[in-house]
């Protein structure tokens, strides 16, 4: 079957409801109009294809050979994953604005069915730099002794032990359905594939209807061949579809399968609520359950299928036109990292067992005492998160402890923090947790911990219905004497104990009443929209973040009108915002040189004569999944500086952070955390050139010439995880 687009039905349709302002909501400013800009395409980089290429990067890291074999086969399948979301969620998201009629641009210029096409351009050679990659690793792999088997290489006692498996394990669970008038075709649920095959009598010779099988999502995609059947030193794997194939036979006593293929189903997993029902836990239930029946709008082929089957299931799942892609290789490689056994060390990497800050054991433990002292710092996963567990365990045990309030985003499930919670509510103390319900693909295990919480007298709040709670903050208040000192932590990462082992996050503690009163004020406003009236040193979303950080840059370009230097430093996940790019843009033609850190997204233009030729922009993608956010700026000096104003968030620069979410952004001042955020978060990752790529004018990344110097951000910190002030 050639790689050419099926025939579909084009029956895409997604009713979208406009979000109607809470009127405690502040008049925010008017929203960027690209139309407005007559040059958009040429001063943006647009949204999707810049995520496609960030994935592009994840993909050139399983084929980097400096990483161990297992690791690039787990960015194999990593990058499988962030597929399945991206056309899930965004590619669902355009289709939705196609058959509605709307064709409004992004900042770019592109309309959404342009956007459309230009995906579906920028894929295919994605796709197929994948099915490579995958074929060199299966080959590697297998001279290493991890072995992906074909039928053929079965011999009779690997046949025996696999019947006597098939029978058991498999048999039981699948259900064939006849692709006929009378059995129309089955639901196949979200990233889930099905084996379409034609059946041929082995006495006649006669091919009857086709059939098509769902591969159970409960069992594995790669199955593991028992050590008494394989070499010495090696481990096998056949895939279910090929082990059905080998068995139809039982299925279909007396018939083979002669030609068989799989298709993979993305649905679009959106989802839509009533924004005003009563009970929003209820809602969300009720809209998970319909996202498991999502429209399908993208269907993955499998070469092998003859084209008027594709075509046939094609059409019956009502794929939009466009949306069918042929593969010649294995589809769903999200499941490689099953083979990603955990007894080859030699394969993986060096094991790693992140510091605890030895200042909280000069203080046998107490965090308090310890963060009294001064505030701390501790930079995940290089240091453990086991101290953010602590801290609330802590505050959980304490019985001078009053409250807790405390942001869930995402969390891990059996969350120690939540247990913690669990356990300070049950002991009398007043909790409050703010859980967010709309955390993608997280919705239903934040759910049944809200109940769980409920449960344990812990007083749970959803927040505001329209926006959001990102921000990444606990308040701790303790009565010590005759006094209450509070405690907070804030945090540029989650509150999840198993994703900090390999997100790369700050966790900033303090008992500074300026931050500790802003904290308490933010948690009142998301409790009971209580907008603060003035807060000390704290910015937020959907109020302030944007016009402080507008201020700043202001500063930095008046500072070079002034005849001083001006100067920015910026990490974080992504660049969209397009005012705020806007005002980089209008700092850059000032004069103030401008260094951007984003490991994902970026729409912005670097390096464009007469626009942006003082801004420069890279990408780390290595080990570590690069996710802190931090915004410096010059304050009238070169960087690094002393001088420096220091920001650590919880924020991207995108409008939804900006309007449309509770997040916070918090001033670094104490002399020792501003110097290890600036001089060796910062500068160490604008040093790395091992894991680094550059943004060019041209909209092209390009890997860093590490030829001479090389040197790793991540290697570096996982020798320094403490971020001691050292000059690199």
């Amino acid at each position: 079957m050639t790689n050419k687009q099926v025939k579909t039905k084009d029956s895409f349709s997604k009713e979208k409801k406009p979000n109607e302002a809470h009127p405690l909501k502040q008049t925010l400013e008017t929203d960027y109009n690209p139309a407005e800009n007559t040059q958009s395409s040429e001063r943006f980089i647009n949204r999707e294809l810049s995520w496609l290429e960030f994935n592009q990067r994840v993909v050139e890291e399983a084929d980097n050979p400096r990483n161990p074999l297992l690791e690039r086969l787990r960015f194999l399948s990593i990058s499988a994953s962030n597929l399945d979301e991206f056309y899930s969620v965004r590619v669902a998201g355009l289709a939705g604005q196609v058959r509605e009629g709307f064709a409004t641009p992004s900042s770019d210029g592109l309309t959404p069915s342009q956007q459309l096409e230009a995906i579906r351009k920028r894929v295919k050679p994605l796709f197929a730099d994948q099915q490579r990659i995958y074929h060199e690793l299966k080959k590697l792999l297998s001279a290493a002794g991890i072995v992906v088997c074909n039928r053929d290489d079965l011999n009779a006692k690997d046949l025996e032990w696999l019947k006597e498996l098939f029978i058991e394990r498999i048999f039981p669970v699948i259900t064939p359905i006849a692709l006929d008038p009378a059995h129309p075709i089955p639901f196949i649920p979200n990233l889930n594939s099905a084996l379409a095959l034609k059946l041929v009598n082995e006495k006649t010779g006669k091919i009857e209807r086709p059939i098509l099988i769902l591969l159970p999502a409960q069992l594995a995609r790669f199955l593991a061949l028992p050590s008494t059947l394989c070499h010495p030193n090696q481990q096998r794997f056949i895939l279910l579809e090929e082990l059905i194939i080998q068995f139809i036979s039982y299925i279909f006593p007396g018939y083979k399968a002669s030609e068989y293929g799989l298709v993979r189903v993305i649905r679009d997993t959106d989802v839509e609520f009533e924004e005003e029902a009563e009970d929003l836990v209820r809602s969300y239930e009720t809209a998970l359950k319909r996202r498991r029946s999502g429209v399908v709008i993208h269907l993955d082929v499998d070469s092998r299928l003859p084209e008027k089957m594709a075509e046939y299931i094609a059409h019956a799942l009502e794929v939009p036109p466009g949306e069918v892609m042929v593969h010649k290789g294995i589809l769903g490689l999200v499941d490689l990292k099953q083979l990603i056994v955990d007894n080859r060390l030699d394969l993986l990497f060096a094991s790693y067992t992140p510091s605890f800050p030895s200042r909280i054991r000069q203080f046998g433990g107490d965090i308090f005492a310890a963060v009294r002292s001064s505030d701390l710092l501790v930079y995940h996963p290089f240091e453990s998160f086991d101290v953010v567990v602590q801290f609330l365990r802590q505050a959980a045990q304490d019985s001078q402890v009053l409250a807790i309030k405390q942001t869930l985003y995402r969390t891990s499930p059996n969350s120690p923090i939540v247990r913690a919670l669990i356990e300070a509510a049950e002991s009398g103390k007043s909790v409050t947790a703010i859980v967010e319900l709309r955390a993608r693909f997280d919705e239903e295990a934040n759910i049944r911990l809200s109940r769980e919480l409920e449960a344990a007298g812990v007083q749970v709040v959803f927040g505001f219905a329209d926006w959001k709670t990102h921000a990444k903050l606990s308040l701790v208040v303790r009565r010590e004497g005759k006094f209450i000192r509070s405690y907070s932590h804030f945090g540029t990462g989650n509150y999840h104990p198993i994703t900090a082992k390999i997100y790369t996050d700050l966790s900033y503690f303090t008992c500074n009443p300026k931050l500790t009163q802003d904290a308490a004020r933010l948690f009142n406003y998301m409790t009971g929209y209580a907008k603060p009236a003035q807060m000390q040193a704290i910015a937020f979303s959907p109020l302030t973040i944007r016009k402080t950080l507008m201020q700043l840059i202001d500063d930095e370009i008046n500072f070079v009108k002034a005849g001083k230097t001006g100067s920015i430093w910026i990490k974080m996940n992504a660049l969209v915002d397009p005012r705020l790019i806007e005002k980089l843009y209008e700092a850059s033609c000032a004069g103030v040189q401008i260094n951007v850190i984003v490991r994902g997204i970026c729409c912005l233009r670097p390096g464009v004569k007469g626009l942006s030729e003082n801004i420069t922009v890279k990408s780390i993608v290595g080990r570590f999944l690069e996710h802190a956010r931090v915004f410096v700026f010059g304050n009238g000096h070169p960087l690094p500086s002393k001088q420096a104003k220091v920001f650590m968030s919880s924020a991207d620069w995108m409008e939804r952070n900006m309007d449309r979410r509770i997040e916070a952004m918090i001033p670094i001042i104490p002399e020792d955390i501003h110097e290890k955020i600036l001089d060796q978060l910062m500068v160490g990752n604008l040093k790395d050139n091992l894991q680094s790529w550059h943004l060019n004018s041209d909209k092209k990344w390009q890997r860093a010439d590490a030829t001479h110097s090389p040197f790793s951000a991540h290697e570096y910190f996982m020798s320094n995880p403490s971020l001691a002030p050292k000059r690199f």
